[in-house]
């Protein structure tokens, strides 16, 4: 009997269905096609956070794509998607060429704050501690004019004509503390003096600009004691320079017009004499006279401006008020100012600085 076996069929087992899975999108253009560790594709998740419509293209050069070191990506893929913006940030910098930049401000010192530079109110907050009222007492009685403290003990520039013949100077700062002062040194050919204050210190000085930078046209910002209206601020432009000035250089009056060495009188409510252009405004100037170049303002200045501050808007000194032209009306009232100013140039005070402190002028 011969034994009848029947040859074994191999046994294929039936491939388990899949649905074609889809991409995980991280960014815009950067697309991740995630893999499992069996060799077929891995469902994405339930409700992925960037998802792409179109299948994978079916075969085994897919499956093999999938399976180079495509997991790892997933992985942080997957990440991005559910921490949010932060990580998936990250990940597009890791796959991008370009490198991340940064913006930054540089911000230059100036007198004034950076939040108030070039504003007649900042340039007013930063130097109006800097400029004093002066009150000049001589024979022919009182006078008013204005000061620019330059040294922390009390050094003060002034015009000469201020103090001029005074025999006592009191001076008073913007919070109000009064001061004795003494003549250091003046300079009638350019109507400038200097001043020291009697057992001051803490100050704050005003910065000196530079005087040859001045354009025609540039912002300018006038502080001084007008008819005694201590720190009063005006403002306007610088509108000409170079102009030649002629002012009196031998007074016992001041800014408010007591009177002249040469016995002449002029008119109190007006500002100190000047000739400007072959004219004479305010009075006469006498013949004991001299002539300087000056800056020429239509910022308002009245009788006490003298020996002020006219600033630039970055709150630096660049000239010392000197004279002003402020017309009569029919009934003798000053009628103010009608945008004719002068100023003496910081540049020329500099220069004249070491000399006055030494007693004299140059």
């Amino acid at each position: 009997m011969t034994d009848h076996t029947q040859p074994q069929q191999p046994y294929y087992p039936p491939r388990p269905p899949y649905e074609p899975t889809r991409p995980i999108t991280t960014e815009p253009g950067t697309t991740v096609w995630p893999s499992g560790s069996g060799g077929g594709f891995t469902p994405p998740p339930a409700e992925p956070a960037y998802a792409a419509a179109g299948p994978v293209p079916a075969g085994p050069v897919s499956r093999r794509r999938a399976k180079r070191g495509v997991g790892l990506m997933a992985a942080v893929a997957i990440a991005a998607a559910a921490i949010g913006g932060g990580t998936a940030t990250l990940v597009q910098q890791l796959t991008s060429d370009a490198p991340a930049s940064t913006a930054s401000s540089v911000v230059s010192g100036t007198n004034v704050s950076a939040s108030s530079t070039g504003t007649v109110a900042g340039v007013a907050a930063a130097v109006s501690p800097s400029i004093v009222e002066i009150s000049a007492s001589s024979t022919s009685g009182e006078s008013t004019g204005s000061g620019v403290i330059i040294t922390g003990d009390g050094e003060i520039v002034t015009n000469n004509h201020v103090i001029s013949g005074a025999s006592e100077i009191t001076v008073r700062t913007s919070d109000g503390k009064t001061y004795r002062a003494d003549v250091v040194g003046k300079d009638p050919d350019k109507d400038l003096a200097l001043i020291k204050l009697r057992n001051a210190s803490g100050l704050k000085a005003a910065t000196l600009g530079d005087s040859s930078k001045v354009r025609v046209g540039d912002e300018v910002v006038a502080i001084g004691s007008p008819e005694g209206l201590t720190g009063t601020v005006t403002s306007g432009i610088v509108s000409a320079l170079d102009r030649d000035v002629t002012v009196a250089k031998d007074t016992e009056g001041s800014d408010s017009g007591q009177g002249q060495g040469q016995g002449q009188q002029w008119d109190p409510r007006q500002g100190w004499p000047f000739e400007f252009g072959g004219q004479q405004f305010n009075g006469d100037t006498g013949s004991s006279k001299t002539t300087y170049k000056a800056l020429q303002t239509d910022a308002s200045l009245n009788p006490g401006n003298s020996g002020g501050a006219l600033i630039n808007m970055n709150g630096e000194i660049i000239g010392i008020n000197s004279a002003m032209y402020s017309p009569s009306s029919s009934s003798g009232s000053t009628a103010g100012s009608v945008g004719l100013g002068f100023a003496i140039p910081v540049n020329t005070l500099k220069a004249d600085l070491d000399a006055l402190r030494s007693g004299g002028g140059s």
